[in-house]
């Protein structure tokens, strides 16, 4: 994990409410839109475990069902700031909400299950 990177981490979630658009169709190739509904930066040790990160976030808003996940390397030993980490939380937003690049992204469900996206424009 990020313990494991030479430079320090900023670890980046983007919380999004995904809505099927058939929801009859199998799971596994449902279709359908993805708003953006939260963002957060953390550093690895302000995250104790994913049932804590998912907590925290249902305590700000319950209307998501995804985590979009990244991490931004830092310079000369030091982690990247929260200033330095919102546009790159902006960028997320926007891949996002176009559906470009979401492949980049580690995404999971509430419940640590992995999730693949495939985009089409």
């Amino acid at each position: 994990m990020t313990s494991e990177q030479s430079a320090p981490q900023r670890l980046l979630f983007l919380f999004a409410d995904a809505e099927a658009t058939n929801p009859k169709k199998s799971k596994k190739h449902q279709r359908g839109t993805i708003s953006p509904v939260m963002c957060v930066d953390k550093l690895p040790s302000e995250l104790s475990s994913f049932d804590a990160l998912v907590k925290e976030a249902d305590s700000i808003a319950k209307q998501w069902n995804f985590v979009f996940v990244a991490s931004l390397s830092g310079d000369n030993g030091i982690a990247p700031t929260t200033e330095e980490a919102e546009p790159f939380l902006n960028k997320m937003a926007n891949d996002i909400e176009t559906g470009n690049g979401v492949g980049r992204y580690v995404i999971f469900d509430r419940d640590e299950n992995p999730i693949q996206l495939e985009s089409h424009g």
